[in-house]
């Protein structure tokens, strides 16, 4: 699977979620109040790896459900 074939779902305890989507132009960031921010592939890491470390979230990873041409 490529990155760009799957979204990441970052959920924090209190239910919280960010989603993390590889799009043509770069990354997509949307968050659980449905504010769309571009990012680059080192602010994904920042917002992934710090709170997984501590154990704070869970890291979900789901294909998307494209059809291949």
């Amino acid at each position: 699977m490529k990155n760009d074939e799957c979204t990441l779902y970052i959920i924090t305890k209190n239910g919280a979620k960010q989603s993390f989507r590889k799009e043509k132009d770069g990354w997509i960031q949307k968050s659980s109040k449905g504010i769309v921010r571009k990012c680059t592939a080192e602010q994904v890491l920042s917002h992934i790896l710090p709170p997984l470390a501590f154990g704070h979230v869970t890291l979900k990873v789901k294909p998307d459900n494209k059809k291949e041409k």
